[in-house]
């Protein structure tokens, strides 16, 4: 028995097939007796080429597909055109009828794989877009929250202790304060004197009149 199936090439996850014509007793992959077409399914959509006229030859001399090559076949219209031409054969349809609906039947088909092949092209390309702009917000965010930190080291020193600031500038704007300070921690004999007279006032008056009448001291006379 003669069978139209599939003959594996191409390499690992990447097949690629052939459509041949072998006695069924041979290998899968062995030796064939015509090459038909071949057959491509890691194109999206999947890609056929295939001599339609040996196909139909083989098909009417009696060769068998197999599941999986009669929906290539039928995919590509040879079951369609087998079909039509028995129907020929028999004289119930005329070749021109016969050739205008496979005419019709393949502009169907054809507007089909090509809003399906356009479908898969937006798909992509929306796909693409959506991954640009996810891409783009996080970026944006990204240089945003740099912009944040940066902002929050600059003003966060001033915030913290505004008060020990304007300290030191009021000590760098008076430096006579500063000195004045340092020699009251230094002369501590000078600020209890002066602490004695604030503790006692009337002493501070006999001292003053004192300094007022110094006539009347002289006039006194000697003990």
């Amino acid at each position: 028995m003669v069978k139209i199936r599939l003959a594996r090439r191409g390499r690992k996850f990447r097949a690629i097939y052939d459509i041949v014509v072998a006695d069924a007793r041979a290998p899968r992959d062995g030796k064939f007796i015509e090459k038909l077409g071949s057959y491509n399914p890691n194109s999206d959509p999947a890609t056929v080429v295939l001599n339609t006229k040996s196909a139909m030859q083989w098909l009417f001399n009696g060769a068998q597909p197999t599941d999986t090559a009669r929906n290539i076949l039928s995919h590509e219209g040879v079951m369609m055109m087998k079909h039509l031409q028995v129907g020929v054969n028999k004289g119930a349809i005329t070749q021109e009828t016969a050739d205008a609906r496979f005419a019709d039947w393949k502009a169907g088909k054809t507007a089909k794989i090509a809003d399906k092949a356009d479908g898969a092209s937006k798909k992509a390309a929306n796909a693409k877009q959506a991954a640009f702009d996810a891409e783009k917000k996080v970026n944006e965010a990204r240089a945003e929250a740099i912009a944040l930190k940066n902002r929050v080291i600059e003003v966060a020193p001033v915030v913290e202790a505004p008060a020990a600031v304007e300290e030191v500038v009021a000590v760098v704007e008076a430096p006579a304060a500063v000195e004045e300070v340092v020699a009251v921690v230094e002369a501590p004999a000078a600020v209890e004197e002066v602490v004695a007279v604030a503790e006692a006032p009337a002493a501070v008056e006999e001292v003053v009149a004192v300094a007022e009448a110094p006539a009347a001291v002289e006039d006194q006379p000697a003990a």
